[in-house]
């Protein structure tokens, strides 16, 4: 399944399921076929999802790391700062212009 956030603040932001639940999942709301972020959210989400992009970075640099004295490198997932980052930035623009950010409709 394919979702398409909406804003008037910027370009609208399509993403697959699986990261769409993953930053769900993240922002702890539930991923419905239709929904809004309201203004009033977006401020804690946002850091909420930063705070997740920098654990994953940090995550990945242990791992790189631990790889480099040996031992052996397990498959990570792709890196949820490069994908997730457009949804991110629409959420910023939509916080600094006081504007929701809708999908399913």
């Amino acid at each position: 399944m394919i979702y398409q956030f909406r804003s008037k603040a910027g370009p609208d932001v399509i993403m697959l399921a699986d990261l769409t639940k993953r930053i769900f999942d993240i922002l702890g709301r539930p991923l419905d076929p239709r929904g809004i972020l309201t203004v009033e959210q977006l401020p804690d989400l946002i850091t909420a999802l930063e705070t997740a992009i920098l654990k994953d970075l940090e995550e990945r640099a242990k791992v790189n790391e631990d790889s480099e004295n040996g031992a052996e490198k397990p498959k990570l997932a792709d890196r949820l700062g490069q994908r997730a980052y457009p949804f991110l930035e629409l959420m910023k623009q939509a916080r600094s212009k006081d504007e929701p950010v809708m999908w399913g409709v």
